[in-house]
């Protein structure tokens, strides 16, 4: 499936987060990209920070435009309020459930793992990263995979208490969806409301 390959620096200094990169270069050249970024000092429109905080969440969870637009309508045809809906619904993305377990470092790391069946949910491989993870189903790495550099190099150390709504158990390297988090769980900066609005106009 296609999914961004470029600078993951550019994404970095554009919204001034780490959120593809890594800290020590937007410590460096903290500043937006391109040949005027170090001199602009134009005020964005009202319109423009709304787009921003959708690119940024795009680029938090590694969805792409369709995607991402498919996955509002879902959560705005769901009772409830629907920016927390659509972060839960991106939580509950197989690849990033597999990050939050630490089983991969990043997202892309995570994509990668499931691209490739290294992933197990319920004791079936599964290969789809956008696979939608439901309340109760366990999520763990395939027995012959469970040796990888990459998984026990990202497991070693790794917290896993800090996600309330999942549970994991380090003798099977398995993690269970406990439910779908709450909006104070999830720890990303992401203005929810903006990208409602957004979508509203």
């Amino acid at each position: 499936m296609a999914r961004y390959t470029g600078p993951k620096s550019r994404i970095d200094r554009r919204f001034g987060e780490t959120i593809l990169g890594s800290e020590k270069v937007r410590a460096r050249r903290n500043f937006p990209p391109g040949q005027h970024g170090n001199n602009r000092r134009r005020k964005t429109s009202e319109y423009g920070v709304m787009l921003a905080e959708k690119q940024k969440a795009k680029y938090t969870y590694g969805v792409l435009e369709k995607q991402f637009s498919n996955m509002f309508k879902k959560a705005a045809s769901t009772s409830g309020i629907t920016g927390e809906i659509l972060l839960q619904n991106l939580e509950s993305r197989l690849d990033n459930v597999v990050f939050r377990l630490g089983i991969a470092p990043t997202r892309r790391a995570a994509r990668q793992l499931v691209n490739h069946k290294h992933i197990t949910v319920d004791g079936k491989v599964v290969g789809i990263a956008s696979y939608n993870v439901t309340p109760g189903q366990i999520v763990g790495v395939r027995e012959r995979s469970k040796s990888l550099e990459v998984i026990t190099d990202a497991l070693a150390g790794f917290n896993h208490s800090k996600y309330p709504w999942i549970e994991w158990d380090e003798n099977s390297k398995s993690g269970k969806f406990l439910h779908k988090p709450e909006r104070a769980d999830i720890p990303e900066t992401i203005k929810e409301q903006l990208i409602v609005e957004l979508y509203s106009k």
